[in-house]
């Protein structure tokens, strides 16, 4: 298995830099990441990939049962550190990505020192006595039609997960990531990720931690960082001065000041 072509892996700044890797969320590629990239590069060295699905990585390694769980995305990560021989790796994971991380970090322990949590949530669906953000019935609406037309929900959808309404070029290009990527394989990954729930992980979780969520955020609310935050033992929330789901294209300067702050600090 070739797996820097299957992840389409790219490393990059500085060559004897602590390591961080960037994870990006549904609908996402590692080019998400272009905006904070160049302040990690200048100190850290940064490897980026994009999960089987998503991006230019290998259609032809994509299965539907690997990817039908978080832990087929988990399994992406920890094959990767595996090839490239990866050691006190700091895992940055953007939104689902971020519940990735606490998995990967479980299934090899040894090769992970922090992770940095970007917008997270471990559940997206309400119960009594935690918001997720969404009801059983929000959720089942949304699936249906992402299932039922993939370009036109892209379309709708993208637009609202980003918020800046007042910057719709953000929206646009959250929409062409979207519809970038082959309808069957999102459809297939938005499922994982909507319905997921990974809240009885967060408690094994034994690094340094850095939840970074948005003061506004329709995807993740402030509830869900204040969740994931107390969850964690001995994590760090921060609140970015952000709007939408994606503070690494919105907030690209606090994103990155945050991360490097934490992982100073952390070291």
């Amino acid at each position: 298995m070739d797996v820097r072509r299957r992840n389409n892996v790219r490393v990059t700044g500085r060559a004897d830099g602590p390591v961080v890797l960037l994870a990006h969320g549904f609908g996402c590629d590692q080019n998400m990441w272009r905006l904070v990239l160049p302040a990690l590069a200048r100190d850290f060295r940064v490897v980026l990939f994009d999960y089987v699905g998503s991006g230019r990585s290998d259609p032809g390694a994509w299965s539907e049962e690997r990817y039908s769980s978080l832990e087929g995305y988990a399994r992406d990560v920890t094959e990767v550190c595996a090839e490239l021989d990866l050691r006190d790796v700091v895992f940055v994971g953007h939104s689902v990505s971020a519940m990735v991380g606490v998995l990967a970090a479980a299934r090899a322990p040894e090769r992970f020192s922090a992770l940095v949590m970007v917008a997270p949530s471990p559940c997206y669906i309400d119960e009594e006595g935690y918001r997720g953000g969404f009801s059983a019935e929000d959720i089942g609406e949304l699936l249906e039609s992402l299932e039922s037309n993939y370009l036109g929900w892209s379309a709708t959808m993208a637009p609202v997960i980003m918020g800046n309404g007042d910057r719709p070029e953000l929206g646009e290009e959250l929409t062409a990531s979207f519809c970038a990527t082959d309808p069957d394989m999102a459809r297939v990954f938005a499922r994982t990720t909507f319905l997921s729930d990974s809240r009885r992980e967060l408690k094994t979780v034994a690094v340094p931690t850095l939840v970074l969520e948005c003061a506004q955020d329709v995807i993740a609310p402030r509830e869900v960082g204040a969740y994931v935050q107390a969850a964690i033992p001995g994590s760090r929330l921060v609140t970015l001065d952000a709007t939408g789901h994606c503070p690494q294209l919105s907030a690209p300067q606090a994103t990155a000041e945050a991360i490097v702050d934490f992982v100073g600090a952390a070291r």
